[in-house]
């Protein structure tokens, strides 16, 4: 029998919502109306790949017996994972010219640890990188530990293996830092060794967080928590208090803001969108946080 144009979009309206749960309840993240109309789109691979005529068939095998492989394959099919190098340029000319020597001035011991949250595909976990290596005089003698972590298990293979399309590696990143930092790979790129020796790439979900492990100098967390709901943006800030000193670095995507979100960090006066991390005592409890690192 064939579907009336009404009887198919209140199906594709009710598989929406299936699949906008599971995602929502594997990562947090609400599927927004925009990302929802291109679901069909990013869905495709997906149902080639498991031999499913549809998305109707997709949710009735998902509901019908658990398969963890394909619940897998949809929730990184409908995560965002946009990403470019040194996206934003403003925020790395800023962090190369202001934020690292800050961190150096302070840091007598010598240890710089960065946290990359939510690093997809890894462009801005190597962009730091780039940063460091084309400085590398300055840092003589310090221990650099860049942690990159990523709820996609898709995004992070890729990201540690380094490897890049031509197109990729078109958008952001100036010839001279491709031809110094990266090698042909067939018809694509690869980060050299020296970059991807610097980097710790893990799957991690930051409501269940196993990755990071004390305190980082500077964190990224851009363009994640906008796709939050409120409790569970504190839940994040929380997790990132956590693994912050006083005095550590926050940065975030340009459309996000942490006003109204706690006073664990406030806005830094010289970085423009950073923030800052007060002193603990100076700081409200932690009331929100899951778990105790």
């Amino acid at each position: 029998m064939v579907r009336s144009s009404v009887e198919t979009d209140s199906a594709l309206e009710g598989a929406a919502r299936i699949l906008a749960g599971l995602l929502e309840s594997r990562t947090g993240q609400a599927l927004t109306e925009a990302r929802a109309w291109r679901m069909e789109t990013a869905l495709r691979p997906v149902l080639r790949q498991h031999g499913l005529a549809d998305i109707d068939a997709l949710v009735s095998r998902l509901t019908r017996k658990g398969d963890a492989a394909l619940e897998q394959a949809v929730v990184d099919a409908l995560l965002n994972n946009e990403s470019s190098f040194f996206r934003d340029f403003q925020i790395f000319d800023m962090i190369q010219r202001q934020v690292l020597p800050h961190i150096r001035t302070q840091r007598k011991d010598r240890v710089l640890r960065i946290w990359s949250a939510g690093c997809s595909t890894g462009q801005e976990a190597y962009s730091l990188a780039i940063l460091l290596r084309n400085k590398w005089p300055e840092w003589a003698g310090w221990r650099i530990e860049i942690l990159a972590t990523d709820i996609s298990a898709h995004a992070v293979d890729q990201a540690r293996s380094g490897i890049f399309s031509q197109m990729d590696v078109q958008r952001g990143l100036a010839v001279g830092d491709l031809i110094k930092w990266f090698e042909p790979h067939g018809d694509n790129w690869q980060a050299n060794s020296h970059l991807r020796r610097m980097i710790d790439f893990r799957q991690d979900n930051l409501f269940d967080p196993t990755a990071p492990a004390g305190t980082y100098d500077l964190i990224l967390c851009r363009n994640v928590l906008l796709y939050f709901n409120r409790e569970r943006r504190q839940a994040v800030l929380n997790l990132i208090a956590r693994h912050s000193h006083e005095g550590s670095i926050l940065l975030m995507g340009a459309g996000e803001t942490l006003i109204g979100q706690g006073e664990e960090f406030v806005a830094h006066a010289e970085f423009r969108g950073g923030y800052v991390r007060q002193s603990p005592a100076s700081a409200p409890p932690l009331g929100l946080a899951r778990r105790a690192f």
